[in-house]
Protein backbone atom coordinates (compact mmCIF):
# COMPACT_ATOMS: atom_id res chain seq x y z
CA UNK A 1 0.00 0.00 0.00
CA UNK A 2 2.94 2.30 1.34
CA UNK A 3 4.82 1.39 -2.57
CA UNK A 4 1.28 2.23 -4.21
CA UNK A 5 1.00 6.04 -2.41
CA UNK A 6 4.46 6.83 -3.23
CA UNK A 7 4.25 5.39 -6.98
CA UNK A 8 0.58 7.81 -7.47
CA UNK A 9 2.45 10.66 -5.94
CA UNK A 10 5.29 10.25 -8.17
CA UNK A 11 3.01 10.37 -11.18
CA UNK A 12 1.01 13.68 -9.55
CA UNK A 13 4.48 14.95 -9.35
CA UNK A 14 5.23 14.24 -13.04
CA UNK A 15 1.90 15.32 -14.41
CA UNK A 16 2.13 18.69 -12.84
CA UNK A 17 5.86 19.26 -14.58
CA UNK A 18 4.71 18.22 -18.04
CA UNK A 19 1.24 20.20 -17.92
CA UNK A 20 0.40 21.03 -21.78
CA UNK A 21 0.74 24.56 -22.21
CA UNK A 22 -1.86 26.37 -24.34
CA UNK A 23 -2.36 30.29 -24.98
CA UNK A 24 -5.27 32.23 -26.90
CA UNK A 25 -4.68 35.91 -28.00
CA UNK A 26 -7.84 38.25 -28.05
CA UNK A 27 -7.69 41.45 -29.66
CA UNK A 28 -10.56 43.73 -29.13
CA UNK A 29 -10.54 47.00 -31.93
CA UNK A 30 -9.42 50.13 -30.98
CA UNK A 31 -9.81 50.59 -27.19
CA UNK A 32 -8.07 52.97 -25.29
CA UNK A 33 -6.72 52.23 -21.52
CA UNK A 34 -8.55 54.75 -20.00
CA UNK A 35 -11.94 53.13 -20.97
CA UNK A 36 -10.98 49.62 -19.94
CA UNK A 37 -9.84 50.93 -16.70
CA UNK A 38 -13.17 53.16 -16.22
CA UNK A 39 -15.89 51.12 -17.31
CA UNK A 40 -17.63 47.91 -16.42
CA UNK A 41 -15.33 45.08 -18.14
CA UNK A 42 -15.79 42.69 -14.95
CA UNK A 43 -13.78 39.74 -16.97
CA UNK A 44 -11.11 41.65 -17.93
CA UNK A 45 -10.59 42.86 -14.53
CA UNK A 46 -11.14 39.17 -13.05
CA UNK A 47 -8.38 37.74 -16.00
CA UNK A 48 -6.15 40.65 -14.69
CA UNK A 49 -6.56 39.76 -11.04
CA UNK A 50 -4.81 36.34 -11.77
CA UNK A 51 -2.18 37.93 -13.50
CA UNK A 52 -1.84 41.54 -14.45
CA UNK A 53 -2.98 44.63 -16.34
CA UNK A 54 -0.38 47.35 -18.05
CA UNK A 55 -0.23 50.18 -20.01
CA UNK A 56 1.10 48.76 -23.46
CA UNK A 57 1.83 51.33 -25.91
CA UNK A 58 0.63 50.89 -29.74
CA UNK A 59 2.35 52.78 -33.04
CA UNK A 60 6.17 52.12 -31.92
CA UNK A 61 8.39 54.98 -30.12
CA UNK A 62 7.26 58.61 -32.01
CA UNK A 63 9.46 60.66 -34.09
CA UNK A 64 11.92 57.61 -34.26
CA UNK A 65 12.78 55.14 -37.26
CA UNK A 66 9.86 52.93 -36.07
CA UNK A 67 6.84 54.88 -35.68
CA UNK A 68 3.96 52.84 -36.84
CA UNK A 69 0.51 53.88 -38.13
CA UNK A 70 -2.04 52.96 -35.07
CA UNK A 71 -4.24 51.76 -37.53
CA UNK A 72 -5.67 48.25 -37.01
CA UNK A 73 -4.14 46.16 -39.51
CA UNK A 74 -0.98 47.36 -38.57
CA UNK A 75 -1.62 47.09 -35.13
CA UNK A 76 -2.71 43.13 -35.77
CA UNK A 77 0.70 42.17 -37.58
CA UNK A 78 2.80 44.06 -34.56
CA UNK A 79 1.18 41.76 -32.19
CA UNK A 80 1.14 38.99 -34.67
CA UNK A 81 5.40 39.44 -35.21
CA UNK A 82 6.78 41.55 -32.48
CA UNK A 83 7.81 44.50 -34.99
CA UNK A 84 6.90 47.41 -35.82
CA UNK A 85 6.03 48.44 -39.32
CA UNK A 86 9.53 49.52 -40.38
CA UNK A 87 10.06 45.47 -40.33
CA UNK A 88 6.88 43.93 -41.08
CA UNK A 89 5.80 46.12 -43.30
CA UNK A 90 2.11 46.86 -42.73
CA UNK A 91 0.84 50.16 -43.18
CA UNK A 92 -2.57 50.06 -43.41
CA UNK A 93 -5.76 47.96 -43.70
CA UNK A 94 -5.44 47.88 -47.51
CA UNK A 95 -3.08 47.46 -50.63
CA UNK A 96 -1.06 45.40 -48.11
CA UNK A 97 2.22 44.07 -48.98
CA UNK A 98 3.65 42.29 -45.74
CA UNK A 99 7.31 41.41 -45.22
CA UNK A 100 6.61 37.70 -44.45
CA UNK A 101 10.60 37.48 -43.60
CA UNK A 102 9.49 38.46 -39.90
CA UNK A 103 7.60 35.67 -39.04
CA UNK A 104 3.91 35.32 -36.81
CA UNK A 105 4.04 33.37 -33.40
CA UNK A 106 1.97 30.85 -35.33
CA UNK A 107 5.07 30.31 -37.77
CA UNK A 108 7.15 29.77 -35.26
CA UNK A 109 5.27 27.33 -33.45
CA UNK A 110 4.26 24.86 -36.38
CA UNK A 111 8.18 25.24 -37.44
CA UNK A 112 8.95 24.10 -34.37
CA UNK A 113 6.08 21.15 -34.13
CA UNK A 114 3.94 20.75 -37.00
CA UNK A 115 1.61 18.69 -34.77
CA UNK A 116 0.93 21.66 -32.73
CA UNK A 117 -2.89 23.32 -33.43
CA UNK A 118 -3.64 26.71 -34.43
CA UNK A 119 -6.69 28.50 -35.13
CA UNK A 120 -8.60 31.51 -35.29
CA UNK A 121 -12.07 32.93 -34.72
CA UNK A 122 -11.81 36.49 -36.43
CA UNK A 123 -14.75 38.93 -37.85
CA UNK A 124 -12.15 39.81 -40.86
CA UNK A 125 -10.78 36.88 -43.28
CA UNK A 126 -7.88 39.22 -44.13
CA UNK A 127 -6.40 38.40 -40.77
CA UNK A 128 -5.93 34.97 -41.42
CA UNK A 129 -5.37 35.12 -44.92
CA UNK A 130 -3.15 37.67 -45.59
CA UNK A 131 -1.95 38.48 -42.40
CA UNK A 132 -0.69 35.26 -40.80
CA UNK A 133 -0.51 34.37 -44.40
CA UNK A 134 -2.72 31.40 -44.84
CA UNK A 135 -1.38 28.70 -47.63
CA UNK A 136 0.98 31.00 -49.06
CA UNK A 137 4.26 30.07 -50.20
CA UNK A 138 5.97 33.18 -48.63
CA UNK A 139 4.42 31.49 -45.10
CA UNK A 140 6.15 28.14 -46.06
CA UNK A 141 2.22 27.09 -46.89
CA UNK A 142 1.30 27.54 -43.05
CA UNK A 143 -2.37 26.11 -42.53
CA UNK A 144 -4.37 26.79 -39.59
CA UNK A 145 -6.18 23.99 -38.31
CA UNK A 146 -9.38 25.08 -37.89
CA UNK A 147 -10.03 28.91 -39.42
CA UNK A 148 -13.92 30.58 -38.41
CA UNK A 149 -13.75 33.75 -40.04
CA UNK A 150 -14.78 35.72 -43.34
CA UNK A 151 -18.64 35.91 -42.01
CA UNK A 152 -18.42 39.85 -43.10
CA UNK A 153 -18.79 38.38 -46.71
CA UNK A 154 -22.06 36.50 -45.76
CA UNK A 155 -24.68 39.11 -46.41
CA UNK A 156 -27.42 35.94 -46.02
CA UNK A 157 -26.78 35.76 -42.82
CA UNK A 158 -25.53 39.03 -42.11
CA UNK A 159 -27.04 41.68 -44.24
CA UNK A 160 -25.21 44.82 -44.33
CA UNK A 161 -26.80 48.39 -42.43
CA UNK A 162 -25.47 51.67 -41.65
CA UNK A 163 -25.32 50.89 -38.05
CA UNK A 164 -22.99 48.49 -37.91
CA UNK A 165 -25.36 46.00 -36.23
CA UNK A 166 -23.52 43.11 -38.20
CA UNK A 167 -20.65 43.52 -37.25
CA UNK A 168 -21.97 43.02 -33.66
CA UNK A 169 -23.88 39.88 -34.27
CA UNK A 170 -20.63 38.49 -36.09
CA UNK A 171 -18.98 38.98 -32.87
CA UNK A 172 -21.31 37.29 -31.12
CA UNK A 173 -21.12 34.39 -33.09
CA UNK A 174 -17.23 34.00 -33.55
CA UNK A 175 -17.24 34.55 -29.66
CA UNK A 176 -19.45 31.69 -29.17
CA UNK A 177 -17.75 29.39 -31.97
CA UNK A 178 -14.17 30.48 -30.10
CA UNK A 179 -15.62 29.05 -26.88
CA UNK A 180 -17.55 26.41 -27.85
CA UNK A 181 -14.27 25.24 -29.86
CA UNK A 182 -11.44 25.74 -27.63
CA UNK A 183 -13.53 24.36 -24.68
CA UNK A 184 -14.04 20.76 -26.95
CA UNK A 185 -10.73 20.93 -28.61
CA UNK A 186 -8.24 22.55 -27.06
CA UNK A 187 -6.25 24.26 -29.87
CA UNK A 188 -2.24 24.50 -29.05
CA UNK A 189 -2.29 28.55 -29.94
CA UNK A 190 -5.67 30.66 -31.26
CA UNK A 191 -6.63 34.33 -32.37
CA UNK A 192 -9.63 35.40 -31.49
CA UNK A 193 -10.35 38.83 -33.36
CA UNK A 194 -13.46 41.10 -32.60
CA UNK A 195 -14.32 44.17 -34.40
CA UNK A 196 -17.30 46.15 -33.02
CA UNK A 197 -16.17 48.18 -31.04
CA UNK A 198 -14.26 49.83 -33.64
CA UNK A 199 -17.14 50.57 -35.43
CA UNK A 200 -19.23 52.36 -33.03
CA UNK A 201 -16.34 54.32 -31.91
CA UNK A 202 -15.79 55.61 -35.41
CA UNK A 203 -19.61 56.96 -35.98
CA UNK A 204 -20.05 58.04 -32.34
CA UNK A 205 -16.53 58.67 -30.79
CA UNK A 206 -16.78 58.74 -26.76
CA UNK A 207 -20.64 57.96 -26.12
CA UNK A 208 -22.98 55.82 -24.51
CA UNK A 209 -22.83 53.67 -28.41
CA UNK A 210 -19.54 53.01 -27.94
CA UNK A 211 -18.75 52.32 -24.39
CA UNK A 212 -21.62 49.54 -24.17
CA UNK A 213 -19.72 48.02 -27.10
CA UNK A 214 -17.19 47.61 -24.79
CA UNK A 215 -18.95 46.26 -22.26
CA UNK A 216 -20.36 43.89 -24.92
CA UNK A 217 -16.95 42.67 -25.76
CA UNK A 218 -16.17 42.04 -22.16
CA UNK A 219 -19.73 39.64 -22.00
CA UNK A 220 -18.15 37.96 -25.49
CA UNK A 221 -14.49 37.57 -23.93
CA UNK A 222 -15.76 35.20 -21.01
CA UNK A 223 -17.24 32.41 -23.51
CA UNK A 224 -13.64 32.08 -24.02
CA UNK A 225 -12.24 32.28 -20.17
CA UNK A 226 -15.08 30.13 -18.93
CA UNK A 227 -13.62 27.50 -21.83
CA UNK A 228 -10.26 27.88 -20.45
CA UNK A 229 -11.59 27.51 -16.90
CA UNK A 230 -13.15 24.22 -18.30
CA UNK A 231 -9.98 23.14 -19.61
CA UNK A 232 -7.80 23.70 -17.09
CA UNK A 233 -10.25 21.76 -14.78
CA UNK A 234 -11.13 19.11 -16.89
CA UNK A 235 -7.91 18.23 -18.44
CA UNK A 236 -5.09 20.21 -16.30
CA UNK A 237 -3.55 21.87 -19.21
CA UNK A 238 -1.73 24.86 -18.19
CA UNK A 239 -3.37 28.46 -20.07
CA UNK A 240 -2.55 31.71 -21.01
CA UNK A 241 -4.58 34.10 -22.26
CA UNK A 242 -3.64 37.87 -23.20
CA UNK A 243 -6.67 40.78 -23.92
CA UNK A 244 -5.40 43.31 -25.63
CA UNK A 245 -5.95 46.24 -28.05
CA UNK A 246 -4.43 46.94 -31.93
CA UNK A 247 -4.98 50.95 -31.08
CA UNK A 248 -6.12 53.49 -28.76
CA UNK A 249 -8.29 56.93 -30.43
CA UNK A 250 -7.81 60.48 -30.72
CA UNK A 251 -9.69 62.89 -27.94
CA UNK A 252 -12.95 62.95 -29.69
CA UNK A 253 -13.20 58.88 -29.49
CA UNK A 254 -13.76 58.99 -33.37
CA UNK A 255 -10.58 58.60 -34.71
CA UNK A 256 -7.26 57.15 -35.11
CA UNK A 257 -3.62 56.76 -37.15
CA UNK A 258 -1.72 59.04 -34.98
CA UNK A 259 0.73 59.45 -32.77
CA UNK A 260 -1.39 61.59 -29.87
CA UNK A 261 -0.96 59.86 -26.29
CA UNK A 262 -4.87 58.50 -26.16
CA UNK A 263 -4.03 56.86 -29.95
CA UNK A 264 -0.75 55.29 -28.55
CA UNK A 265 -2.20 54.35 -25.23
CA UNK A 266 -2.84 51.02 -25.94
CA UNK A 267 -2.70 47.99 -22.82
CA UNK A 268 -2.67 44.07 -21.64
CA UNK A 269 -4.75 42.43 -19.25
CA UNK A 270 -3.31 38.59 -19.06
CA UNK A 271 -4.00 35.58 -16.23
CA UNK A 272 0.30 35.14 -16.72
CA UNK A 273 2.01 34.53 -13.57
CA UNK A 274 5.37 35.17 -14.10
CA UNK A 275 5.25 38.60 -15.04
CA UNK A 276 8.60 40.38 -14.90
CA UNK A 277 10.36 43.70 -15.21
CA UNK A 278 9.28 44.37 -18.72
CA UNK A 279 5.51 44.08 -17.52
CA UNK A 280 5.78 45.82 -14.10
CA UNK A 281 7.20 49.13 -15.52
CA UNK A 282 4.55 50.96 -17.08
CA UNK A 283 4.01 51.06 -20.24
CA UNK A 284 5.00 47.66 -21.70
CA UNK A 285 4.35 47.71 -26.05
CA UNK A 286 1.95 45.58 -27.77
CA UNK A 287 5.35 44.22 -29.55
CA UNK A 288 5.68 42.45 -26.59
CA UNK A 289 2.99 39.95 -26.95
CA UNK A 290 4.55 37.75 -29.45
CA UNK A 291 7.87 36.97 -27.25
CA UNK A 292 5.72 36.62 -24.54
CA UNK A 293 3.82 33.73 -25.85
CA UNK A 294 7.11 32.27 -27.22
CA UNK A 295 8.78 32.37 -23.55
CA UNK A 296 5.19 30.80 -22.32
CA UNK A 297 4.97 28.25 -24.69
CA UNK A 298 8.77 27.22 -24.43
CA UNK A 299 8.73 28.38 -28.22
CA UNK A 300 12.52 28.75 -29.61
CA UNK A 301 13.79 31.17 -31.63
CA UNK A 302 16.43 31.07 -33.97
CA UNK A 303 18.89 34.08 -32.71
CA UNK A 304 19.12 35.44 -36.12
CA UNK A 305 15.01 35.86 -35.99
CA UNK A 306 15.69 36.86 -32.38
CA UNK A 307 17.86 39.77 -33.44
CA UNK A 308 14.91 41.43 -35.21
CA UNK A 309 11.58 41.50 -32.67
CA UNK A 310 11.73 44.18 -31.28
CA UNK A 311 9.62 43.31 -28.30
CA UNK A 312 10.70 41.55 -25.31
CA UNK A 313 9.09 39.31 -23.67
CA UNK A 314 7.03 39.91 -20.09
CA UNK A 315 6.84 36.56 -18.90
CA UNK A 316 9.98 34.91 -17.51
CA UNK A 317 12.71 35.54 -16.85
CA UNK A 318 14.82 38.36 -18.36
CA UNK A 319 18.24 40.61 -18.23
CA UNK A 320 17.90 43.42 -19.40
CA UNK A 321 15.06 45.64 -21.45
CA UNK A 322 14.38 49.20 -22.42
CA UNK A 323 17.21 49.86 -24.61
CA UNK A 324 18.29 53.28 -26.13
CA UNK A 325 20.98 54.01 -28.82
CA UNK A 326 22.81 57.41 -29.65
CA UNK A 327 24.99 58.54 -32.40
CA UNK A 328 27.32 61.80 -31.91
CA UNK A 329 30.44 62.90 -33.51
CA UNK A 330 31.29 59.07 -34.27
CA UNK A 331 30.12 57.03 -31.29
CA UNK A 332 27.10 55.19 -30.19
CA UNK A 333 25.71 55.42 -26.86
CA UNK A 334 24.02 52.52 -26.14
CA UNK A 335 21.80 51.91 -22.82
CA UNK A 336 19.89 49.31 -21.27
CA UNK A 337 17.72 48.87 -18.19
CA UNK A 338 19.33 45.80 -15.95
CA UNK A 339 16.75 43.49 -14.24
CA UNK A 340 19.56 41.43 -13.22
CA UNK A 341 23.12 42.61 -12.01
CA UNK A 342 24.40 39.24 -13.13
CA UNK A 343 25.93 38.33 -16.07
CA UNK A 344 27.58 39.86 -19.15
CA UNK A 345 26.58 42.02 -22.23
CA UNK A 346 27.50 40.95 -25.54
CA UNK A 347 27.18 44.29 -27.80
CA UNK A 348 26.70 43.78 -31.81
CA UNK A 349 26.83 45.41 -34.49
CA UNK A 350 26.35 45.63 -38.30
CA UNK A 351 25.79 48.13 -41.53
CA UNK A 352 23.69 45.91 -43.27
CA UNK A 353 19.73 44.86 -43.41
CA UNK A 354 20.22 41.56 -45.74
CA UNK A 355 17.36 39.63 -43.19
CA UNK A 356 14.79 42.28 -44.63
CA UNK A 357 15.22 40.24 -47.84
CA UNK A 358 15.59 37.06 -46.35
CA UNK A 359 19.16 36.97 -46.32
CA UNK A 360 22.22 37.04 -43.21
CA UNK A 361 23.36 40.02 -41.46
CA UNK A 362 27.36 40.92 -41.32
CA UNK A 363 27.50 41.40 -37.80
CA UNK A 364 30.53 42.42 -35.65
CA UNK A 365 30.87 41.72 -31.95
CA UNK A 366 32.20 45.28 -30.52
CA UNK A 367 32.17 45.07 -26.96
CA UNK A 368 31.14 42.66 -23.97
CA UNK A 369 30.77 44.36 -20.55
CA UNK A 370 28.90 43.74 -17.50
CA UNK A 371 25.13 44.18 -17.45
CA UNK A 372 25.39 46.16 -14.30
CA UNK A 373 27.04 49.15 -16.04
CA UNK A 374 23.92 49.35 -18.41
CA UNK A 375 25.61 52.01 -21.28
CA UNK A 376 28.65 51.54 -23.74
CA UNK A 377 30.01 53.78 -25.97
CA UNK A 378 31.19 52.28 -29.46
CA UNK A 379 33.63 53.81 -31.58
CA UNK A 380 32.10 53.80 -35.22
CA UNK A 381 34.40 56.40 -36.66
CA UNK A 382 35.82 53.85 -39.02
CA UNK A 383 32.61 52.32 -39.79
CA UNK A 384 30.75 55.42 -41.31
CA UNK A 385 27.42 54.22 -42.24
CA UNK A 386 23.83 55.71 -43.18
CA UNK A 387 22.94 52.68 -41.62
CA UNK A 388 23.58 50.43 -37.41
CA UNK A 389 21.98 47.59 -36.47
CA UNK A 390 22.71 47.15 -32.25
CA UNK A 391 22.09 44.30 -30.79
CA UNK A 392 22.42 43.74 -27.09
CA UNK A 393 22.54 40.11 -25.96
CA UNK A 394 22.30 39.08 -22.56
CA UNK A 395 21.94 35.94 -20.56
CA UNK A 396 18.35 35.62 -21.21
CA UNK A 397 17.24 37.67 -23.72
CA UNK A 398 18.21 39.47 -26.77
CA UNK A 399 17.34 43.26 -27.60
CA UNK A 400 17.82 45.43 -30.73
CA UNK A 401 17.70 48.95 -32.00
CA UNK A 402 18.13 50.83 -35.21
CA UNK A 403 20.39 54.25 -36.00
CA UNK A 404 19.19 55.13 -39.43
CA UNK A 405 21.24 58.82 -40.65
CA UNK A 406 18.91 61.24 -41.74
Amino acid sequence: MKNILIASLLLITVSSFAQTKKAVFIIIDGIPADLIERLNAPTIKEISKGGGFVHAYCGGEKGTYDETPTISAVGYTTILTGTWVNKHNVWDNDGIKENYNYKTIFRYLKDIDPSKKIAIFSTWLDNRTILCGDGLPETNNLRFDYAFDGLELDTVHYPHDKNADYIKYIDDTVSTVAGEYIKANGPDLSWVYLEHTDDMGHRYGDSKQYYDAIEAADTRIKKVWDAIQYRKKQFGEDWLIIITTDHGRDSSGHNHGGQSDREKNGWIATNAKNLNAEFKTDPASQADIMPAIANFMNISIPKENAMEIDGTSFIGTISANKPTTKLENGKITINWNAVTKEGNAKLWLATTNNFKTGGKDEYKMVAEIPLSKQQAIIDVSKMPSAFYKIVIETPTNILNRWIAVK
